[in-house]
């Protein structure tokens, strides 16, 4: 076997052992993400997409702080706007039930919990 092929070989193992390792923690650091339940949420959605940002209430809120919620949602209620703005009126609504959302975190107050950093599914 010639040198620059036990070289490519030799680089091609170490990029494959560098990957696996990556991999593997990342593998970690998404199943370290908090769990929520809420019973339910709205969500706006615009002629761009779904806002990112919701509402949720009845939710079971983690003790300590994460990086990235997932949240399981029993009914989730899309109000779909025609525009990009509130003046411009609603399109109509639309349930869905059995959601999973990920958001980077939430305010709490008065019963409601706002999500906020949801990025489209």
């Amino acid at each position: 076997m010639n040198l620059t092929l036990k070289r490519l070989l030799g680089v091609t193992a170490a990029v494959a052992m560098g990957a696996t390792a990556l991999l593997g923690t990342g593998v970690g650091t998404a199943d370290a993400a908090g769990r929520v339940h809420c019973d339910r949420a709205e969500q706006d959605m615009w002629s761009s997409g779904p806002s990112r940002n919701l509402t949720a209430h009845h939710c079971n809120l983690p003790d300590n702080k994460h990086r990235w919620y997932t949240i399981e949602i029993d009914t989730l209620v899309r109000t779909h706007y025609k525009r990009d703005t509130l003046d411009g009126g609603i399109d109509g609504t639309k349930t869905l039930h059995n959601r999973t959302i990920r958001c980077m975190g939430y305010i709490s107050s008065k019963g409601a919990v706002n999500w906020f950093g949801c990025p489209p599914n």
